[in-house]
């Protein structure tokens, strides 16, 4: 088998991945972007590895580490979408802009004039 036809494969996975992290706005849509581009990085790995005829096999060893580490990522990434979710009610990573907690930032916009300085005393 010619080494062209994986690695264009491979080139329009992760051309399609680099679409998908650029341009959409939800977060689960984006962390699949990411897979599809490691999958894309796995495919050339293992091409690559068949068409030198590796003795040690090393692409594949790579293409082991490149899935354990991108279940890793999913499984923190997805952990983190859905702490967001039930804090902020959606996915979207444009509306996702603050990091602190929502609820603590509205209760210091509505606060009266001296419970700022109530609650810095508070803390110290």
């Amino acid at each position: 088998m010619h080494l062209a036809y994986p690695v264009v494969l491979a080139a329009l996975l992760f051309s399609v991945g680099v679409y998908g992290v650029l341009a959409r706005r939800n977060a689960v849509l984006v962390l699949m972007s990411v897979e599809l581009m490691l999958n894309a990085v796995n495919l050339n790995l293992v091409a690559f590895d068949a068409w030198l005829r590796d003795s040690l096999h090393a692409g594949q060893a790579l293409t082991l580490f490149t899935i354990t580490v991108a279940a890793a990522e999913i499984g923190l990434g997805l952990a983190i979408v859905l702490l967001l979710f039930r804090a902020r009610g959606t996915a979207d990573i444009d509306r996702a802009t603050a990091l602190g907690d929502p609820a603590e930032s509205l209760a210091v916009e509505e606060a009266p004039n001296g419970a700022e300085e109530l609650k810095g005393q508070a803390a110290a």
